[in-house]
């Protein structure tokens, strides 16, 4: 009698089990997107936890900006798309976009002073001078500046502005003393300031470095402040603080880095030049073209892709960067 009693008890639990079960709604199946069609890219781990997929857009797009001065270093300004000869990864572009002899674009410009130990001798000097230079090249109403000192570590004396009593300020506030951590400091000014501020257009993107190019403290490598400069498209210019009459290894390094970017290295002899070579990079920074294309055989690996900008004259010479990262995805 018990045997019948719990198998009758078994019986009726599976027969409520069953009409439970068939009451729940059953999911539909997850569709399988159609061929061709474009997905969020998930590959960072969002999906499902209530975070925006990330969508990476791809751009195949180059913008080059350069400088073409004749055999006397006199700039040229007058030369048309067609006597320029452009190779990237040593291949013509598979398309032109735009050309331009850009005179006036607004400037973003940062103003990196080494005020470490042993630049003092000409420090004073060189403050007024880069004083002097802001106050002539930044135009309140569409370009803006910041100033960064920086000896074993950086500090902004002023963000970015186009009030130019304020970055006088900035200037002057910088005190000597310390080592010399630079390519700290250009890498974050490439990627911290000058990548990260706003823009409504086209814009040129500059680097103005006053040191004597002696690091010793920096935890990030010449080539990675280097990348960093070139994936921020920003042209570097230096003024050697050096007393030594030959060149040194910092002096080296600041050439390098200049002519990886499209900029120009100075080494000023007498404490004069030094306002000099501020003079000559403003009128270079008004004296550029612009170029912009869609290389060959683009792939998005990660990897550098050379530039070269020649002319139809043998008496002109190009100053521009020397190639790009392209992105990876």
């Amino acid at each position: 009698m018990i045997f019948k009693k719990s198998l009758f008890f078994f019986i009726a639990m599976a027969i409520a089990w069953s009409i439970a079960t068939a009451q729940q709604p059953v999911p539909a199946s997850t569709p399988q997107p159609s061929a061709g069609s474009q997905q969020p890219d998930n590959t960072n781990g969002d999906s499902g936890n209530g975070k925006i997929p990330t969508v990476r857009v791809r751009t195949d797009e180059v913008n080059v900006v350069f400088t073409v001065v004749d055999k006397d270093g006199k700039f040229v300004r007058d030369l048309s798309q067609d006597q320029f000869r452009i190779l990237d990864n040593k291949m013509p572009p598979k398309q032109m976009m735009n050309f331009a002899a850009q005179t006036n674009l607004p400037l973003q410009v940062g103003l990196l002073i080494d005020s470490s130990n042993s630049i003092r001798d000409r420090f004073q000097f060189e403050k007024d001078a880069a004083s002097e230079f802001l106050s002539e090249i930044i135009r309140p109403k569409t370009d803006r500046a910041f100033v960064l000192a920086f000896d074993e570590q950086w500090d902004v004396t002023q963000d970015f502005t186009g009030d130019i009593d304020k970055l006088r300020t900035g200037v002057r506030v910088i005190k000597a003393g310390g080592g010399t951590a630079m390519w700290d400091s250009i890498y974050f000014a490439c990627r911290d300031k000058l990548m990260k501020e706003q823009a409504s257009g086209a814009v040129r993107r500059a680097i103005i470095l006053i040191s004597d190019g002696e690091d010793n403290l920096s935890r990030v490598y010449r080539n990675e402040a280097i990348d960093m400069a070139q994936r921020a498209e920003v042209i570097i210019y230096t003024i050697s603080t050096s007393l030594v009459e030959r060149h040194t290894k910092g002096d080296d390094d600041l050439k390098s880095l200049a002519e990886a970017t499209g900029g120009r290295a100075f080494f000023p002899i007498k404490l004069d030049d030094v306002a000099t070579a501020f003079s000559d990079i403003q009128e270079e920074l008004r004296s550029q073209y612009s170029i912009s294309y869609r290389p060959d055989q683009f792939v998005t690996n990660g990897q550098f892709r050379p530039i070269q900008i020649t002319t139809n004259s043998k008496k002109y010479k190009v100053r521009a960067k020397k190639g790009y990262y392209v992105p990876r995805q």
